[in-house]
């Protein structure tokens, strides 16, 4: 017989699954996942508010409002959270949608996950060493690989050939 006990457990348990999967790589992995890994409060003291909001709370910054959408420079993109090389300036191109885009990333650079925050899947990009949000993967990308890295300028340090 179902109680109303057994409705509040389910329903508790249902939330907490529900959590799991919304949660991002780096609230998600375990202090093991990723090489680099800090508290909450050693993350703010080395980021800025925005770069705090966008790497680690999986936010997203405002189109059109980052200086790297626009940049054309030859050089190499990093991690703003731990400085790991992600992006070759040679696989950017303009996406039009007010983010940086690339169609490839670096070799062992970034790893992807499922973000479920808008009601249906989409593929979240990380950095692969500190787990830090970058963006998102589509598939309406360029040749050769089809593939749209829309990051967010905040969560990414260009570094000049």
């Amino acid at each position: 017989m179902m109680t109303r006990r057994h409705m509040l457990v389910g329903g508790i348990a249902a939330v907490a699954a529900g959590w799991q999967i919304w949660r991002t790589p780096a609230e998600a992995g375990s202090k093991a996942t990723f090489e680099i890994v800090k508290s909450d409060d050693e993350w703010r003291k080395i980021l800025t508010k925005q770069q705090f909001y966008v790497l680690r709370k999986s936010g997203t910054e405002r189109p059109f409002t980052h200086p790297l959408n626009d940049n054309k420079i030859a050089g190499t993109y990093h991690c703003a959270g731990c400085e790991l090389p992600l992006y070759s300036s040679e696989t950017k191109f303009d996406s039009r949608t007010g983010w940086p885009s690339f169609w490839a990333p670096l070799e062992n650079a970034v790893g992807t996950s499922t973000d479920y925050f808008i009601g249906y899947p989409r593929t979240e990009v990380h950095c692969k060493r500190c787990g830090g949000h970058l963006g998102h993967v589509f598939n309406d990308g360029p040749p050769p690989t089809g593939k749209r890295h829309c990051l967010n300028g905040v969560s990414l340090k260009f570094v000049a050939a």
